[in-house]
């Protein structure tokens, strides 16, 4: 009987775990499908963060290109403005130059006449005289506008003119 006893006590133990095991099974199943669910969701939120990411660099994309554009645009203008204003300086700079070498030349001429003046005894103006810068630096010397004629120097430079006004023509 004692094996009988056994027997039957072995059978109900095996039937409750066979019912537990079962219970067990549904609840693992059951926590499976939980996690199972939760994953997918959790994977449909990060794809929706990636969508959402990727939509802002995209926004950011166009707003950098168009700002690049924008860029570009500017410094085509400052680059044309630039080469403007820098033709613009050279052309200054020959007129400078050209200019500073007239002006060297008149001090030069300026320089001459009174080293001419001085060496042949200047002598007081006439201002009686229908010439206004005549000079009277001897008696019989020739003197046209201010210049001793007989000083072939004098002679050159009161007949040619110091520049055209067709060199600072460009």
């Amino acid at each position: 009987m004692a094996s009988s006893s056994g027997t039957s006590s072995g059978s109900s133990l095996f039937l409750q775990n066979s019912g537990s095991e079962e219970d067990l099974q549904q609840l693992m199943d059951q926590r499976k499908r939980k996690r199972m669910i939760s994953n997918r969701e959790s994977a449909r939120r990060s794809r929706m963060r990636k969508q959402k990411h990727l939509d802002d660099l995209m926004a950011q994309v166009a707003t950098l290109r168009k700002e690049n554009n924008q860029i570009l645009t500017s410094m085509n203008v400052t680059t044309q403005h630039y080469l403007n204003v820098e033709a613009e300086n050279s052309i200054l700079r020959a007129q400078l130059a050209e200019l500073n070498h007239r002006l060297e030349s008149l001090n030069e001429i300026i320089a001459f006449l009174d080293a001419n003046n001085n060496c042949n005894g200047f002598a007081n103006m006439d201002h009686n005289q229908e010439e206004p810068y005549s000079f009277n630096f001897a008696q019989n010397e020739p003197m046209v506008d201010g210049f001793n004629m007989t000083n072939s120097w004098n002679y050159l430079c009161a007949n040619q003119p110091i520049m055209t006004a067709d060199v600072l023509q460009y």
